[in-house]
């Protein structure tokens, strides 16, 4: 999965590189969740928290079974 994150008031999108890089809070910014290809948006815009949130939900449910 891919998470890409933009400045709420930008309209391109980049690759996430991780919380410690970015210049503000991640209160300031946009996020949403692809999959690997880069086809499908699993999590449209939206918080820090509740696309890390869907992401982990994600990833226990695909190593679960």
């Amino acid at each position: 999965m891919v998470l890409q994150y933009k400045l709420k008031k930008e309209t391109r999108w980049k690759k996430y590189p991780g919380k410690a890089k970015l210049k503000e809070g991640v209160g300031e910014y946009d996020f949403r969740l692809l999959n690997e290809a880069k086809t499908k948006v699993l999590v449209p815009k939206g918080s820090y928290k509740r696309v890390l949130k869907r992401f982990r939900q994600i990833e226990y449910f695909k190593h679960k079974f």
